[in-house]
């Protein structure tokens, strides 16, 4: 029912502006997740290839980082409006390699082109500043230099979105990168490609190279002298491996790693409001995310009532293949997730939790799982540490904010914290006493192009969106001089 869209996609490794094959000829299958069917072979980058990927992007830096800041700008604007001109097939080719469903992806679309609209306007502000030195009396000159070859090492939650939040500040900088996409998901970038070069990035600038041996190729461009900054999205547990390896030739690094937030409902909340918020921020892409909302609590005198709307919301979801009408929740991206899901649910009822709905695996084919509510979920369940990544709702009640804020800090992790009351002196109260990157206060979404996206503890180093993404891709260099 796909095949006509596969198979415009490019399957091979863009390198220096051409399409090339592994140089050991390897290729992997990507599976669509719905099916469980083979839909396309892609080539596997070798240590080799990345080292070539290396070279394309170190010959084109010199040539993209000369270019005025309102060139770069006004390809990336392009990029934008060619993105949104193919939403549809880009929508349509995430859900098939990604399992989403289709409104779900072409929100995706549109939230990666954005990034490309934002960075093509903030890459206009990299201003600097001057001013004299109050002891010696030397002027003081301040600029912002293109930080060098970027590698980026992106996951497949967000095929689209991920790579470009990392390609804009980039490019904007004046940096070329090195994309290595996630190998359940490499469709969506070797797609995006074309789009690059008819908007007017030079062969060069941006690289993609799909590959099987992710850690070997990453570490070779890590080791390589010429890479200079490394973008990673991923789990904490990768991101600590790359952490170590670019400590060996001091690169920039920024890493956005995983999460396990709560979202905190007080009593006087507006529940209908809340259950809103819980379902964007727990159900966006099936719950396969690290802002997805993990830990649900919910003050005791208004928990029964949440648990019941919420339920009757998750219930509600219709399951399948994401790119069949009115499909709100599709498969899990592998067979690996969604066992791992299983696990967790089936660890937490065995320690006491009740299952509301959901929570068995359905028959048949496809990586499914069913949106699931789980109450009276106890604190040495596996779920309440870990990431579920997946359509589970795990629900826990609190008596005091004191309380509610020990346990929503008791983590390793601190992305994104979600909190409900119609008191805006306790939101503002509680959100800065909550360890987290980002808080969203009435609001169960927070990712913006606009702002700085990005963690504390375990949940990353650096911040993506914003002022503050086109400052990773920078060095600060200051000249002191008389005049």
């Amino acid at each position: 029912m796909y095949e006509n869209l596969l198979a415009n996609v490019p399957t091979d490794l863009w390198i220096g502006g051409k399409w090339r094959p592994a140089s050991d000829k390897q290729r992997f299958d990507v599976i669509d997740p719905a099916t469980e069917r083979t839909i396309a072979s892609v080539a596997s980058a070798s240590v080799e290839d990345a080292k070539a990927a290396i070279d394309a992007a170190s010959d084109a830096m010199e040539g993209w980082a000369a270019r005025k800041p309102r060139e770069r700008g006004e390809i990336l604007r392009k990029a934008f409006e060619l993105i949104m001109r193919d939403q549809e097939r880009l929508a349509k080719l995430i859900t098939i390699e990604n399992g989403k469903a289709l409104s779900d992806s072409r929100g995706e679309v549109a939230y990666a082109a954005e990034f490309f609209r934002w960075f093509a306007e903030e890459g206009v502000r990299n201003i600097g500043q001057v001013g004299r030195a109050p002891a010696s009396g030397a002027q003081i000159y301040v600029h912002h230099k293109p930080a060098g070859v970027a590698v980026l090492v992106t996951p497949w939650n967000f095929p689209a979105a991920m790579a470009t939040r990392k390609i804009g500040p980039a490019l904007a900088a004046g940096c070329p990168v090195v994309l290595k996409p996630a190998s359940d998901t490499p469709l969506t970038m070797l797609a995006l490609m074309p789009i690059l070069e008819e908007a007017g990035v030079p062969a060069g600038v941006v690289n993609v190279i799909p590959s099987r041996r992710s850690g070997a190729v990453v570490d070779a461009m890590l080791h390589d002298p010429r890479t200079r900054v490394v973008s990673f999205t991923g789990s904490t547990e990768v991101g600590r491996k790359l952490l170590h390896g670019a400590a060996d030739n001091v690169l920039k690094t920024a890493m956005e790693l995983g999460g396990n937030a709560p979202f905190l409902v007080f009593e006087d909340a507006d529940i209908d409001a809340a259950i809103e918020g819980a379902m964007i921020a727990k159900m966006r892409n099936m719950g396969e995310a690290c802002t997805a909302a993990n830990r649900f609590y919910v003050h005791e005198s208004v928990h029964d009532v949440f648990a019941n709307k919420l339920a009757d919301k998750m219930k509600s979801l219709k399951m399948g293949n994401g790119l069949d009408d009115g499909v709100a929740l599709g498969p899990l991206v592998n067979a690996e997730g969604r066992d791992k899901v299983i696990e967790l649910v089936e660890d937490a009822v065995q320690k006491g939790a009740k299952i509301l709905t959901g929570g068995k695996k359905p028959e048949g084919p496809g990586f499914f799982y069913p949106a699931t509510v789980l109450t009276n979920v106890s604190d040495d369940a596996a779920m309440v540490r870990e990431e579920i990544f997946g359509p589970v709702a795990s629900i826990q009640t609190f008596k005091t904010e004191a309380e509610a804020i020990k346990r929503a800090n008791d983590t390793e992790y601190g992305l994104v914290a979600y909190l409900y009351t119609k008191d805006i002196g306790r939101g503002m109260r509680v959100s800065e006493k909550l360890d987290f990157g980002m808080i969203g206060l009435n609001r169960g979404l927070v990712s913006d192009p606009a702002a700085p996206f990005g963690g504390t503890k375990q949940s990353g180093v650096g911040r993506e969106g914003g002022h503050e993404g086109l400052m990773e891709f920078m060095e600060t260099q200051y000249i002191s001089l008389n005049w």
